[in-house]
């Protein structure tokens, strides 16, 4: 990741990198006005020279001839100004000296009087020099700026983390997390944010409560019409107990065979629905148990069962039971009604997934039909002599349930030891262990 998509990912660090060019603009104008000022007319640190070496030469000059006296004003100077003092005569000799020697090139203020040189006067302000920006100084600011940054960190995680939290909510009640709710700290019950969070917070319950309203009516209708399905298989049932033949009798079988159809699709409503609303209930569950009882509710061998790698016993897995039982008799069905049958229900286990696989020995997906089988209501052309297609979810469920459950549905052809015997199709789920 690069510096400034690690910066662009978090509000917080986009705030704090502009606190700290705001320091560092402000440094630089603060300074900027100061040198701008001090190069004015009569000030700055040009002019106080100016004034310093005008005030020294005249105040030597008037006392060049009287040692005592140059020697007090020398003193004087060197105590008031902080300096160290040497006098010179016109020939460079060394007439006097207040404080120590100078390590740095000193100050030298020439002493004339009617423009005859007298001499002159070299001072030496490396011990506190009032202009110079020593270590102190530099040590100071950076202390002063690394304070401020600190602080502007801070101030950034405060204004970004309700914002950030707001943000969570959204996207947990995007994800079907509708019981989400926005919580914010008892300094920050006021505010814009705070009146965005009551109305995520409301939006959400409002939500949660439709979604509610919607599964217990979809639950009561679907009661309600598998009632009268049940009723009208019974009043089959007892009418071909009282000897109902001909065509009659065949009648009787496809209205039947219809409901029977109804009350599957019902089912899948159902299933679907439980989807919808994220009302799965994960538990442990054990993927031999569950493949099993999928083959003795299908009526289907339980030879049909096939592990993968062999002696593989721990089958251990989280998932909604009756989420995997709808999927798994969706994969046998297909398998049965539009494969020739179920040649093999496969467990493969992972190091971190394991796969339900349904293989069968039909003629297989065409070119770009096998994503499409996983579309709602697809109707493909494998359907046997005298069968429609099925109207049911069928496959588009099955990956619906997988998704649900962090995994995914796949299509693949069917692998054979044969060259020859290229048909057969495998279509399989595979979810996180």
């Amino acid at each position: 990741m690069t510096p400034g998509a690690f910066v662009r990912a978090r509000l917080h660090r986009r705030i704090f990198v502009w606190f700290g060019a705001t320091i560092v603009v402000t440094a630089f104008v603060v300074g900027a006005v100061m040198m701008a000022l001090g190069h004015g007319e009569g000030t700055g640190w040009k002019a106080e020279t100016m004034r310093l070496q005008s005030f020294t030469a005249g105040r030597f000059e008037r006392v060049w001839d009287l040692p005592t006296d140059r020697g007090e004003l020398a003193r004087a100077i060197a105590r008031d100004l902080d300096v160290d003092v040497r006098i010179l005569d016109a020939s460079g000799a060394v007439v006097g000296t207040e404080g120590g020697a100078c390590r740095e090139r000193p100050w030298r203020v020439p002493i004339a009087r009617a423009g005859r040189p007298l001499g002159t006067v070299e001072l030496c302000a490396e011990r506190h020099h009032p202009y110079a920006i020593g270590p102190r100084v530099l040590i100071a600011l950076f202390l002063a700026g690394t304070l401020l940054w600190v602080a502007s960190g801070r101030i950034a995680r405060r204004l970004s983390s309700p914002i950030v939290e707001v943000a969570r909510v959204a996207e947990e009640i995007g994800s079907g997390m509708h019981h989400s709710r926005v919580r914010l700290g008892r300094r920050r019950q006021h505010g814009e944010v705070a009146a965005l969070a009551v109305a995520i917070n409301t939006l959400a319950e409002r939500i949660e409560k439709q979604f509610r309203d919607q599964r217990e009516l979809l639950a009561a209708v679907s009661h309600e019409i598998r009632t009268p399905l049940a009723r009208i298989r019974l009043l089959l049932e007892l009418a071909r107990e009282n000897g109902v033949e001909g065509p009659l009798e065949k009648s009787f079988a496809e209205i039947d065979r219809e409901v029977v159809e109804m009350d599957a699709l019902v089912s899948e409503l159902l299933a679907s629905s439980r989807v919808d609303f994220a009302a799965l209930t994960k538990r442990k569950l054990d993927a031999h148990d569950v493949a099993r009882r999928a083959l003795e509710r299908a009526s289907v061998t339980a030879t049909a069962l096939a592990v993968e790698p062999d002696g593989a016993n721990d089958g251990a897995f989280h998932a909604d039971a009756t989420l995997m039982a709808r999927a798994l008799a969706n994969l046998i069905e297909n398998a049965e009604r539009h494969g020739s049958g179920l040649s093999a229900l496969r467990v493969r286990f992972g190091a971190t997934t394991i796969a339900f696989e349904a293989e069968d020995g039909g003629p297989g997906f065409a070119a770009g039909e096998g994503e499409r089988a996983f579309e709602p209501f697809y109707r493909g052309g494998g359907a046997k002599d005298g069968e429609r297609p099925s109207l049911g979810l069928g496959l588009a469920l099955v990956r619906r349930i997988a998704e649900a459950h962090g995994g995914r549905a796949y299509v693949r052809a069917r692998e054979s030891e044969s060259e020859s015997d290229r048909s057969g199709a495998v279509v399989g789920i595979e979810l996180p262990r």
